[in-house]
């Protein structure tokens, strides 16, 4: 399909086929060249501005998908006055235009890119403006509460009271548990976008890379019986229930001199200290449970208080130990990815912990950008918060219209040229 967007295109349609066109009505035509003769024979729309995805009058023509074929319609449109779209500029123009707001313009993107179900589904309600919504209703808060501040300030001459000490307090306090909620499901629609990031880590020899082959159902890292085979990071995706789950393979924690091997050894203790999940492998064999409060203690410390880390006991195919989840902390899943058992309850678990932070029911998808906004927005009330009572109003009404303007950067109704240059450049051409 070629797309044409632009002002006045209605006078190309002559140029462009052998019949007369209705709005927004398919028509079999013939597209024609300038001396009349025919390039294809395809599908024909015209949707004329505003009711266009652009907001400008849009032509479609669908052909037949030979490369040529679309190659000879592009130059034809070039004859006529068009140029190549940039990535995005089909999606920048909607949003300009009015038709989409820099949330829903981006779900676009996202759902092209989509890798699971769940993202499909986030980036869909994002499109549809679920995210938007709640966004909205955060910045009309600001508004209203801006409103009682800065009439007190216009009218501070007449001796008129718009708000008490106390009222102002319970909407800032309100507004930021408003902030926070958000906050809360923008982080879960970033992980959706972003898929949910496990590590596998632990000794040499304790089964990691077989790990990750069970797991993914392929041959993603190679396994040997030669300790310290990892050095580099060896990273699969695996989808659980229409989840996407990032896998990352590190090198074994040891003792050693290797440079190599040292600086793989760096490059897990990083890539655990950002996953969502650390899954430790452990080999059920001797004394197992000293390695692993070993580990718990050091390495790992800081995973454990954070809740990130579980625990997997491997090899019980030699040690005899139980299949299954075990009653103790961290939580503790005992495999043999030689025989595979314990592996279905392994993958349960997996997604039971990403489940709850992924794919609820109305999850929209999020980026980056927006956490960041979002973390701001909730900084600037909570300085205002702390001013209420001891700090001129116009402290206070500053920090909210700098919150106002992080809000509205969310969806675009505050930007700049260079933060639209960096979402649609991200976009395939023709979206």
């Amino acid at each position: 399909m070629v797309r044409i967007s632009g002002p006045e295109l209605k006078g190309w349609l002559r140029h462009l086929a052998d019949r007369p066109v209705l709005p927004r009505q398919a028509v079999h035509a013939r597209f024609i060249d300038a001396d009349g003769n025919a390039i294809d024979d395809g599908v024909l729309l015209y949707f004329p501005a505003p009711g266009s995805f652009t907001g400008e009058d849009v032509i479609e023509l669908q052909g037949h998908g030979n490369p040529v074929i679309l190659d000879m319609l592009v130059r034809r449109a070039i004859e006529l006055g068009a140029r190549p779209a940039r990535p995005g500029e089909f999606s920048e123009r909607a949003f300009l235009n009015g038709k989409l707001d820099l949330v829903q313009a981006e779900a676009i993107a996202d759902l092209v890119v989509a890798e699971s179900e769940a993202a499909v589904r986030g980036a869909l309600r994002s499109l549809q403006g679920e995210f938007s919504r709640q966004v909205h209703a955060i910045a009309g808060q600001l508004v209203d509460v801006r409103v009682l501040v800065e009439a007190g300030l216009d009218f501070s001459d007449q001796d008129l009271e718009f708000t008490t000490t106390g009222q102002l307090r319970d909407r800032l306090l309100g507004l930021g548990d408003e902030v926070d909620e958000l906050i809360e499901q923008a982080r879960a629609g970033a992980r959706l976008q972003e898929g949910f990031h496990v590590v596998i880590a632990g000794r040499p020899n304790a089964g990691k890379s077989s790990l990750l082959n069970a797991l993914s159902g392929r041959d993603s890292a190679i396994v040997t019986a030669i300790p310290g085979t990892t050095r580099d990071l060896v990273r699969d995706t695996i989808t659980l229930e229409g989840m996407s789950f990032h896998l990352a393979d590190t090198a074994g924690f040891r003792n050693s001199t290797d440079p190599i091997e040292l600086e793989g050894m760096r490059r897990a203790r990083e890539e655990a200290m950002h996953a969502d999940l650390v899954l430790l492998v452990v080999e059920s064999l001797g004394n197992w449970q000293e390695d692993v409060d070993q580990l718990l203690n050091g390495e790992f410390a800081a995973a454990v208080a954070e809740g990130r880390l579980l625990l997997v006991l491997n090899k019980i195919d030699l040690s005899g130990i139980t299949a299954g989840a075990h009653d103790r902390s961290p939580l503790t899943i005992a495999v043999s990815t030689v025989s595979g058992a314990g592996m279905a309850v392994l993958r349960a678990t997996l997604f039971q912990i990403g489940h709850p932070r992924l794919g609820t029911e109305g999850q929209f998808m999020a980026r980056r950008r927006h956490l960041v906004a979002l973390a701001e927005t909730r900084m600037r009330v909570q300085t205002a918060l702390a001013m209420v009572g001891g700090y001129p109003a116009e402290l206070i009404a500053e920090e909210l219209r700098l919150a106002q303007r992080e809000v509205d950067s969310i969806t675009g109704a505050f930007t700049s040229d260079d933060l639209l240059g960096a979402i649609f450049s991200e976009f395939c051409v023709g979206k």
